[in-house]
């Protein structure tokens, strides 16, 4: 059956990972909200059903409304707002099978009241699930991000979800290789705690860009844990600035894989 695009969006991207505790969302926030300082109109959907982060990293309290059957995003830092968090918050666990997941992942897409955007942001839950699947059926994905960090388990898992990806014919916009380095903040020495240079490899190896890495920092945690995310800071900061170069490099393979023979929002299953 056909996939038919979210009207008003331009391009839905996932971000998406092998494994959980890779910063995926954490990277997903932080994009988004890059893009956004960069001047395009962005949303960003929480799908990661089981660990719903979105609402803490970028600090909304707030629950969203429905009007006219319409449900209407939360807007917070100029990012339009979507999560499973806002159904199911505190400490509950979600405890759903797939026709349910399906159920609430097309909602999510179909009756937000999403309006113009330039980019919707999906962060999606580890692995190579029900979630992934129910979203690729149901909507086109104008590419795919993959997070891992360099460590060889992560990549392990990490080749994975590109081969899913390809699998579903989902265009790999490239891999972001977080966790990449501390930099010691009395010498600015570079420690390679999650060893190095993996995500580069990695990405030679399955023929995919290479987004860039994104350094084990401090800041970031604590843009996350306070809702504060570190991107909000200009460009030039240190600390925002490998998000703000990400966000440049996402646009630039956007225009790489829109511009390929055969692209379309709206594809046969």
């Amino acid at each position: 059956m056909p996939k038919l695009p979210i009207d008003g969006v331009e391009n839905l991207i996932a971000v998406g990972s092998g494994k959980g505790g890779v910063g995926k969302t954490t990277v997903a926030v932080n994009l988004a909200v890059a893009l956004r300082s960069l001047g395009y109109k962005v949303g960003l959907l929480d799908a990661d059903v089981y660990g719903p982060n979105v609402p803490l990293m970028m600090g909304v309290n707030e629950l969203p409304y429905a009007v006219d059957n319409r449900i209407q995003p939360i807007e917070k830092y100029g990012v339009k707002i979507m999560s499973m968090g806002f159904l199911n918050p505190g400490d509950k666990p979600l405890i759903w099978r797939g026709p349910m997941l399906h159920g609430v992942i097309n909602q999510f897409l179909r009756q937000v009241e999403w309006g113009q955007l330039d980019h919707l942001i999906i962060d999606l839950p580890p692995g190579t699930g029900d979630v992934q699947l129910s979203l690729i059926q149901t909507a086109p994905l104008s590419g795919a991000i993959v997070v891992t960090t360099p460590s060889e388990v992560s990549l392990e898992d990490g080749r994975k979800a590109v081969n899913m990806f390809r699998q579903v014919r989902v265009p790999i916009l490239g891999i972001v290789e977080n966790m990449s380095y501390l930099a010691c903040p009395h010498c600015g020495r570079h420690i390679d705690v999650f060893s190095k240079g993996g995500g580069a490899r990695t990405a030679v190896l399955m023929d995919v860009f290479f987004l860039g890495q994104l350094p084990l920092d401090p800041a970031v945690r604590e843009g996350g844990d306070t809702g504060d995310p570190v991107a909000l800071k200009d460009g030039s900061d240190p600390h925002s600035a490998p998000f703000h170069d990400l966000a440049r490099k996402t646009i630039g393979r956007l225009a790489e894989v829109r511009s390929q023979p055969g692209f379309s929002l709206t594809v046969e299953d």
